[in-house]
């Protein structure tokens, strides 16, 4: 046991005190993101939304994404990481806190709009400033335990999430969220002064290479989409799915939900850390993210054994676990060629446009068709990720050091 744990510690080796800072701002951001998990439920429950209605809000919410992430990485290659997350993290600390008071699907619309435009800020921003102080050969590891840190605060996220709604309703979900921003905002000025840490990557590009002309990437951006397009279900109609079908209470979808970032805490670093001594290229992994991914929805037609769905998040964890750490480490390296920022962002859009058309998309399937057809459906876009997946593998097979 002693030995196991030894190994678990040795696979964080080399990163730098930056990054573990960076982590923990993400761990105390991210463990208050207890709203996103229920924004469903909130919607159709609390204010007595349709699914319509709900899939509406939530392409407001993509839009704000969208916009949110290019101003993020138009302004991070202008003025610079530390302010834009700075200023992301601080003010949408207190929109978080407002949004309860927004009731009406119109004033609902638009300051969710707003806040994801405030929020997603800081997306570009925070891996611009990932990969300035991750060394070239951590950049894969420094982004999993970034992403350690986020799924360690959705698991605690969602468990805390389903009690504080049993104590305090969904009001006290958005105190909680504002206020831990603000939190990560403070934690932020005082461990992360740029003029008083190391960076340990020079990013800057003399003659930039424009991400938009990247065939490449632009191929895995459209993989991308369609990898967040079905993932993104799981925080949006797979909750209704263990409401109505399986009739979970939202404790029990809340532990659910937090299972998943309790795997990816335990299992991601040394599985990534293996994978990287394999000669699996970043494509192929990615692939097999995707397959998992699209396996875990067409596995709950199986059986109405609610043990499935365990089950599910379970393939659906370890392909999010192999897919989202080598998407980010493809993403980096190829930004390399250009102005880190505009690559990043555009990487940040393309999870943005699934969030536009994922969730209403989802929410309009379910309704006209059932959740059985609709995982079907997810099922089949999963495989046409793959398709895309494959392409770029080809298309990058005489470039292995970039692939």
């Amino acid at each position: 046991m002693k030995k196991l744990l030894k190994n678990y510690i040795s696979t964080f080796d080399g990163l730098s005190k930056e990054v573990w800072w960076l982590s923990l701002i993400t761990l105390i951001n991210r463990a208050g993101t207890m709203v996103i998990p229920f924004l469903s439920l909130y919607l159709t429950e609390d204010l007595g939304f349709t699914l319509s209605n709900v899939g509406t809000i939530m392409t407001a919410f993509g839009l704000g994404s969208v916009l949110g992430s290019w101003l993020g990485g138009k302004l991070t290659d202008k003025i610079g990481y530390y302010k834009i997350m700075v200023f992301s993290l601080f003010v949408s600390g207190f929109m978080f806190i407002a949004l309860q008071f927004l009731k009406d699907i119109f004033s609902l619309s638009l300051g969710i709009f707003i806040l994801m435009i405030v929020a997603d800020m800081f997306r570009p921003a925070m891996f611009v400033a990932l990969s300035a102080y991750s060394k070239p050969e951590n950049k894969t590891r420094s982004v999993t335990l970034i992403r350690l840190a986020i799924n360690l605060g959705f698991s605690a996220g969602p468990a805390v999430g389903g009690l504080i709604i049993v104590g305090l309703g969904y009001g006290g979900l958005f105190w909680v969220d504002g206020i831990t921003c603000i939190a990560a905002t403070l934690l932020l000025i005082k461990v992360l002064n740029p003029k008083k840490t190391r960076i340990q990557d020079n990013i800057i590009v003399d003659n930039p290479y424009s991400a938009y002309k990247d065939k490449p990437f632009i191929i895995f951006l459209f993989a991308l989409f369609l990898f967040g397009f079905i993932f993104l279900q799981y925080f949006s109609t797979m909750p209704l799915y263990y409401r109505e079908i399986h009739v979970l209470s939202e404790l029990q979808i809340g532990l659910l939900l937090g299972a998943n970032g309790f795997f990816i805490f335990l299992l991601e670093m040394p599985l990534i850390k293996y994978l990287e001594s394999t000669r699996f290229t970043k494509t192929t992994l990615i692939l097999f993210g995707a397959y998992l991914t699209a396996i875990s929805f067409l596995i709950l037609n199986f059986t109405s054994w609610t043990g499935i769905l365990i089950f599910g998040m379970f393939l659906m964890t370890v392909g999010e676990m192999i897919a989202f750490p080598f998407a980010n480490a493809f993403a980096l390296q190829q930004a390399k060629k250009g102005n880190q920022g505009e690559y990043m962002a555009l990487y940040s859009i393309a999870f943005s446009f699934a969030h536009i058309f994922g969730h209403k998309s989802g929410m309009e399937l379910v309704e006209g068709y059932g959740y059985d057809n609709t995982w079907y459906i997810m099922t089949s876009l999963g495989v046409l990720c793959m398709l895309l997946l494959f392409i770029l593998k080809q298309y990058m097979k005489a470039k292995p050091n970039v692939a």
